[in-house]
């Protein structure tokens, strides 16, 4: 059995608008293996969700549109398999927990019908079955008195809670991956910890694979293995995240991880000053020429203006999309 889970191969996701195409994922590639944990970051509007609703054949048409590319689930082209066989893998085979469990709930729907529903569906079980594991399930995720909420409806939780009925919908029918696309984002600190902590048991429970979707490099370091960065919808650095973390190398990466707080200062009892990146991200419906960082970094020189970046081997395991790597004396030592 190939060790490799999930293939993305030269994906490009665009969708019309009124200014006209929009690239929201240029080219993107990577692999996530069997029972790894692979974090894919970037700030908001990078493509990183436009990456994972493709995986689960998600994306609007119209105005989305799938241009190039291929994913391959088990050597399994998605792209090419018809509707009815896309439904039979996503929740059985392929779940994602989404970024706000409210308007992803059925709000006239009790929560335990809806954990209930993927059994019925992908496993066949009568509803009586269905909802004693249902029932089974919201007791995992730790809901308090989870028998008693089955009838409740999501507007009766509090957001710690639904997101844990997500979590029991995506889990139910153990998948062989989980996507999760920013499972902490809208809870407060205490219950992000939590819902971290379930996540990384039920993972090592099942041993499935988990592509965690994320702006938040330290949720990344308390769970990836490896990381992919991405930038105004290009892959612009990948590597383990100890590596990325010790020696990031493109521009971008170094900026994120200096816009990250750090507890306890810099030494010597100084406060940590946050650095911000200078600029904006690219609108993507421009024609983009060179790098689509130049404007913003402080090392760009002509070539970076004129021509695209391949993505470069930096060292085994990590590479990265910069010119830096062919020319490393533009480097600036103060930047």
């Amino acid at each position: 059995m190939s060790e490799r889970l999930l293939g993305i191969d030269d994906l490009s996701v665009s969708f019309d608008t009124p200014e006209g195409a929009a690239r929201a994922v240029d080219r993107v590639s990577f692999a996530l293996n069997r029972g790894e944990t692979l974090g894919l970051v970037g700030e908001s509007g990078c493509g990183k969700s436009v990456t994972s609703l493709s995986i689960l054949g998600l994306i609007p048409s119209p105005p989305g549109k799938t241009d190039a590319g291929r994913i391959l689930f088990e050597d399994r082209n998605l792209l090419e398999i018809g509707p009815e066989a896309l439904r039979r893998i996503r929740g059985r085979d392929i779940s994602m927990i989404f970024q706000e469990p409210m308007t992803s709930l059925n709000p006239v729907l009790p929560v335990g019908r809806q954990v209930a529903e993927p059994l019925r569906v992908h496993r066949g079980l009568s509803r009586a079955r269905a909802l004693a594991q249902a029932a089974e399930w919201l007791e995992r995720v730790k809901i308090p008195a989870a028998r008693r909420r089955l009838g409740d409806y999501p507007h009766q939780l509090s957001g710690g809670m639904r997101q844990r009925v997500m979590i029991a919908m995506a889990m139910v029918c153990r998948p062989k991956l989980l996507i999760a696309d920013e499972p902490t984002t809208a809870l407060d600190v205490t219950i992000q910890a939590q819902i971290l902590s379930l996540m990384v048991g039920l993972k090592e429970e099942t041993g499935m694979s988990l592509l965690l979707i994320t702006h938040n490099l330290g949720v990344v370091a308390q769970m990836a293995s490896r990381v992919v960065v991405m930038y105004a919808g290009q892959v612009v650095e990948e590597a383990l995240v100890a590596d990325l973390f010790d020696r990031p190398f493109h521009p971008y990466t170094q900026g994120l991880l200096r816009s990250m707080p750090r507890l306890g200062g810099c030494g010597a009892g100084r406060a940590c000053r946050l650095t911000e990146i200078p600029g904006i991200v690219p609108a993507i419906t421009e024609a983009l020429v060179g790098c689509r960082f130049a404007a913003r970094c402080p090392h760009a020189f002509d070539r970076c203006r004129a021509e695209a970046p391949q993505l470069f081997e930096i060292r085994r395991g990590q590479q990265a999309r910069c010119w830096l790597q062919e020319f490393p004396e533009r480097r600036r030592a103060d930047a």
